[in-house]
């Protein structure tokens, strides 16, 4: 077999041609040859090896250095070096955890693990998928239940819907166990970390899906926020609607940065270019966030299909009308179908409520 483009090596690999440029420039990975008129990139068939050490390391959150450092090891030594950099993650995490036990109880009070049946909150919830005006299929996912409310854009070719569809039903099994407030946010990391493995998992030597994820976990008052891609959450409360949610997107990073003001990012023609998602890059990088609930409060996911082509006034206006859930959930979908839906629209309305 002769050498390898750089597109085809990356397939062969499991990796992308952008990460294989960055580990040229590293010294990491270089190629094999460098074609002298087009200066593609080329690589020998016995370089997959390596690279796929390479990908799965970095898939462990190994940085780059290490991994240069373990990839000159010889097997034995490299494996006493993985060993060790794990362990090191584990107690890391182990002790992030703790610090994030020790803050919730600290934040509220030192009072007792809140349990999820708390008779002073109600709520009532629906959820609403719609293909859209353009679009041939429909590759989000909307999910609400007692504990569990969730949104999933998938994308990548055909395995977008599956893709998005495994990332929920991956959280599903947290509504089957009883929660402390306390382990909220850790239950939930660990869950958005099987998600992205299952994601994973679907890809072919075509395509590589991928979806975004927004989702909240609630035990008793207290919801964890898991965030990752360009789906959102919202909180109606009272006249103000709150955007809880930042997304991880290039455009936004452009704004964060201070190149691109607001107007010019929604007119970009990159806007919907994500820079976060299960699926891709080398770890998933999910935001996690604890919140209290008030009675009166209404919290709406919706993917990108709404949130892109509905102003934030119209979806204000909406929210704010008298309408129980599944009314509302139908009024913006309604909404996208005005500004043309070019895309698909998934959406979730969550209402809570002093039990009677």
């Amino acid at each position: 077999m002769g050498l390898l483009t750089i597109g085809a090596f990356a397939r062969a690999a499991r990796l992308t041609p952008k990460a294989l440029r960055l580990y040229d420039q590293v010294g990491l990975l270089p190629p094999a040859a460098v074609d002298p008129e087009s200066g593609y990139r080329l690589y020998d068939p016995e370089q997959l090896p390596p690279a796929r050490l390479i990908a799965q390391l970095r898939r462990i959150g190994m940085p780059l250095a290490e991994i240069r450092t373990v990839c000159g090891l010889e097997p034995a030594a490299a494996a006493e070096a993985i060993t060790a950099y794990w362990q090191q993650v584990t107690a890391d995490t182990a002790a992030r955890a703790q610090l994030a036990t020790f803050l919730v109880d600290h934040l509220s009070k030192g009072g007792t693990t809140m349990s999820h049946a708390n008779p002073t909150l109600a709520i009532r919830y629906a959820a609403g998928c719609d293909i859209g005006a353009v679009r041939d299929s429909n590759e989000d996912t909307a999910y609400a239940g007692e504990r569990l409310l969730a949104v999933a854009d998938g994308m990548g070719g055909p395995g977008g819907a599956a893709a998005s569809k495994a990332a929920i039903d991956a959280l599903k099994a947290l509504e089957l166990t009883d929660v402390p407030a306390a382990d909220l946010l850790t239950m939930l990391a660990g869950a958005v970390t099987d998600a992205d493995r299952t994601v994973r998992a679907l890809a072919t030597d075509d395509h590589q899906p991928a979806t975004t994820l927004t989702a909240l976990l609630r035990s008793g008052s207290q919801i964890a926020l898991v965030h990752i891609g360009d789906t959102r959450a919202y909180l109606l409360r009272g006249d103000e609607l709150f955007l809880l949610t930042q997304d991880h997107t290039w455009v936004q990073t452009q704004v964060d940065q201070g190149k691109l003001d607001r107007d010019q990012a929604a007119a970009h023609p990159q806007r919907a270019l994500l820079v976060r998602a299960l699926g891709v890059g080398q770890q998933v990088e999910a935001d996690l966030a604890l919140r209290t609930v008030l009675p009166g409060d209404r919290y709406l996911l919706c993917s990108d299909g709404l949130s892109a082509v509905v102003d934030r006034p119209a979806l204000q206006s909406a929210l704010s009308t008298p309408a129980d859930p599944e009314h509302t959930v139908q009024r913006l979908i309604e909404l996208a179908h005005t500004q043309g839906a070019p895309d698909n629209v998934a959406c979730v309305v969550a209402d809570f409520s002093a039990a009677a």
